[in-house]
């Protein structure tokens, strides 16, 4: 069973310079067309990759969606399966990242509505764009979070914030994604995903400074 280690925050990545951008998306782009072609044919070689490089990021991400390790493990399992079976369905358009993430995700939706509807309240709210845009300095101050908190405070904080709201977070800060590859993962507008990061910080923060019972 795949070993999932400590929760790190960190912030997205960007190129410094438009070649920079360009050669990245290129490839990008290229490692996911040949990745889409080895899923149709059923390459071993290619999904044992794959397990192995995004293993820990996945049993990560359903850990926090789920907040049970044992059922993260399944639905780990799971995903895999659905990755072998379904892998045909891949076209590369999207990074392979994003079409794993909404796979388990889906998995995951799946596994509640048959066995706790009452936990989907949150996680399914589709909440309507409030019209706002996150103020662009939003990540420094995640960064300011994670200098002055210790790891497991953070961690903490996190776990006790509404489903929704940990997802985006975890997808956004932990998993470096675009405000777009969340939408697609989570299939909601992406006013939506950028109005649950905003209240997501806002609730992250207000745990944050609350003091220690």
């Amino acid at each position: 069973m795949p070993f999932t280690g400590i929760f790190f925050l960190c912030s997205p990545v960007y190129a410094d310079s438009m070649n920079a951008a360009f050669y990245f998306v290129s490839g990008m782009e290229s490692e996911a067309i040949t990745i889409a072609r080895g899923l149709r044919r059923r390459d071993p070689d290619l999904l044992d990759r794959l397990i192995e490089q995004y293993q820990h990021r996945l049993l990560r991400y359903l850990i926090y969606l789920t907040g049970q390790r044992e059922l993260a493990e399944d639905l780990f399992q799971e995903t895999w399966i659905r990755v072998l079976e379904r892998g045909h369905q891949y076209d590369g358009r999207h990074g392979f990242s994003v079409w794993l993430y909404a796979v388990a995700r889906n998995l995951t939706i799946d596994y509640l509505r048959r066995k706790s509807p009452a936990s989907l309240d949150r996680l399914m709210d589709e909440d309507q764009p409030t019209g706002f845009e996150p103020v662009d300095n939003r990540p420094m101050a995640w960064e300011l979070v994670a200098q002055h908190e210790q790891t497991e405070r953070i961690n903490r904080a996190l776990t006790s914030i509404p489903a929704e709201y940990r997802e985006a977070l975890v997808l956004r800060f932990q998993e470096g994604m675009s405000l777009e590859e969340i939408s697609n993962v989570t299939a909601v507008p992406l006013g939506t995903t950028k109005s649950r990061i905003y209240r997501g910080l806002n609730l992250l923060m207000s745990r944050l400074e609350e003091k220690p019972a």
